[in-house]
């Protein structure tokens, strides 16, 4: 741990926020329909959509006509990348001939990219053609993170609506999201990656000649376009099978730096969002201090468990000077490579700069915390948000039944129907996560996938599913997930873990919508200062370990003192 390593996570942090708050303002402003700086120039552009789908942007939806709408939207968008994916080896732009990706992973491919998660269990360069990359993976890339904002934005609207009827409208928040927010954020940084040497080009591959006289293959392909939107959409999924780690997706420090950047400025941003949209920016403080606390802690534990030696190889002679750097590339330094892990598992990206596999057990922990939490820290694009949000609500009606106040938040109060549906949201998850890894080390076949036995085993398949609830779609690298179980569990996992959440959390939005908003009271819990922080600190850390905590314990923890007692490498 380094002054130079602090100075890079500290001035990259530094930059997420100055850049977020006017971005945040930008965002309430595109969400709420008003108009903005970007509005001139494309308003005839979102207009010409609204004409040609039949849609009013004005008519507002009920949270149920907002949910079918997202889901029959959602269902259009996986069937037709399945079809895309199926079909690639009739469609253009194939010159290496790739063949229609197979059933189960076509579908796990297509529910990973129509779900925010971006989970791949197979290698880009030698399994899709550049037009699958291109209008398959790319285009739900921007396509799911602005039904994720969508989705924040309607549970914002039944906080900030005093009476109303709707939450918005589905169809317009998903268009003006990507017109005016992804597409020109998107476009910037393709040029800047570009220009900090990133591929973008339609020539699959060169032929190099080695230093020892032979040849190589060197898979190219659209890759700029692809980083950007990946990263600045919190979506994660890359070009190629090694991800950021890649000398093509992440050619040097300085593109390391955006690429961290990127991965946490929208989240941040959307919570600024949030403050403009309900009156308080106070409120935003809360839940940024919330965030800021689980994400910093996470980032330390990263940062100090992997400058350590491994102890086993220390005995052996090994210099520890530089800890752990299995997996890891020089060229961003252990800074570099715990302030990425602590952003993609924080965010919904699962994007990956260094192998997760090779971590030092405390640094795998971190890393599944982060995913167990929800990827609330800062969350991903609408994501992390909307999943605070309940926690937030729970925790103001705990906290208001405790002292003998009125639940009550953001001055909407908080009824026995809306902490049913906060439970319902709550309980998803865990369901999942731990039902499928509990069936999956049951299972030969699926254990026949491990790359590694004992503690670590079992991490590498909490860690799966864990990565597949939470809409993150990171990797502990050494499972084979590419198997049919593993295809069809986690898909079921990631279609689930985000719309069998969601609906419940558009429902609570659609309740508090149609409540009086009131003037906070003497009678009221306040919600917008430093013990409400701590109070929603605890109730997220609590609700965590009762749920997981027996998991932790027989994976990454166990596996920590086994490693201080030098019995792992």
């Amino acid at each position: 741990m380094t002054l130079y390593g602090f100075l890079e996570i500290g001035v990259t942090l530094a930059l997420v926020v100055l850049a977020a708050y006017p971005l945040g303002l930008f965002m309430a402003e595109v969400l709420e329909g008003r108009r903005h700086v970007v509005a001139p120039a494309l308003r005839s552009v979102e207009r010409g959509f609204y004409r040609l789908a039949g849609i009013d942007p004005e008519a507002g939806q009920g949270w149920l006509e907002y949910a079918v709408a997202m889901l029959a939207f959602c269902a259009a968008c996986l069937f037709s990348l399945y079809a895309v994916l199926r079909c690639q080896a009739f469609l253009p732009l194939n010159p290496q001939g790739f063949p229609g990706v197979p059933p189960d992973l076509a579908f796990n491919i297509a529910v990973s990219f129509i779900t925010n998660t971006n989970w791949q269990a197979y290698a880009g360069e030698t399994t899709l053609s550049p037009f699958t990359q291109m209008v398959g993976l790319t285009t739900h890339n921007f396509l799911d993170s602005a039904a994720a904002t969508g989705m924040a934005a309607a549970l914002i609207r039944g906080f900030s609506g005093h009476e109303s009827q709707t939450v918005g409208n589905f169809w317009a928040d998903v268009t003006r999201v990507t017109l005016y927010i992804l597409l020109p954020v998107s476009i910037i940084l393709a040029l800047l990656f570009v220009f900090l040497g990133v591929p973008q080009t339609l020539t699959t591959s060169v032929t190099a000649t080695t230093l020892e006289g032979g040849s190589q293959v060197i898979a190219l392909g659209p890759v700029a376009s692809q980083e950007a939107i990946k990263l600045i959409g919190d979506n994660g999924g890359g070009f190629f099978n090694a991800n950021s780690a890649h000398p093509f997706e992440n050619p040097s420090v300085w593109s390391n730096i955006v690429q961290n950047w990127c991965q946490l400025v929208l989240p941040v941003a959307l919570v600024f969002a949030f403050g403009r949209m309900v009156g308080s920016l106070r409120q935003a403080r809360v839940l940024l201090l919330t965030m800021g606390a689980i994400f910093c802690v996470g980032l330390l534990v990263f940062y100090w468990a992997e400058t350590q030696g491994n102890p086993a190889l220390t005995a052996l002679g090994v210099d520890p000077t530089l800890g752990n750097l299995e997996g890891k590339d020089l060229r961003f330094g252990q800074a570099g490579a715990a302030l990425f892990a602590a952003a993609t598992t924080g965010t919904g990206t699962g994007a990956s700069n260094a192998v997760l596999e090779s971590m030092t057990p405390l640094g795998g922990f971190a890393a599944m915390s982060n995913l167990l939490f929800g990827c609330i820290a800062p969350g991903g694009v609408g994501t992390g948000l909307y999943s605070l949000l309940v926690l937030a609500l729970l925790t103001a009606f705990l906290g208001g039944l405790m002292v003998g106040r009125t639940p009550e938040y953001l001055g909407k109060k908080i009824a026995a129907r809306e902490m049913q549906l906060a439970i319902l949201a709550l309980m998803i998850s865990p369901l999942l996560l731990l039902g499928l890894a509990g069936a999956s080390v049951l299972l030969q076949s699926a254990r026949d996938s491990l790359g590694a036995g004992g503690p670590h085993g079992l991490s590498e398949v909490l860690y799966a599913y864990a990565s597949s609830v939470s809409d993150n779609g990171s990797a502990f690298a050494g499972l084979n997930a590419n198997t049919p179980w593993y295809n069809l569990t986690t898909g079921i996992a990631m279609f689930l873990g985000r719309f069998a959440h969601v609906i419940p959390i558009l429902a609570i939005a659609g309740a508090l919508a149609k409540k009086k908003r009131t003037a906070p009271s003497a009678g009221m819990l306040p919600t917008d200062g430093g013990l409400f922080t701590l109070f929603l600190l605890a109730v997220v850390i609590i609700i965590t370990l009762l749920q997981y905590l027996p998991a932790l314990a027989l994976g990454p923890l166990a596996e920590h003192f086994l490693y201080v007692q030098g019995k792992l490498f």
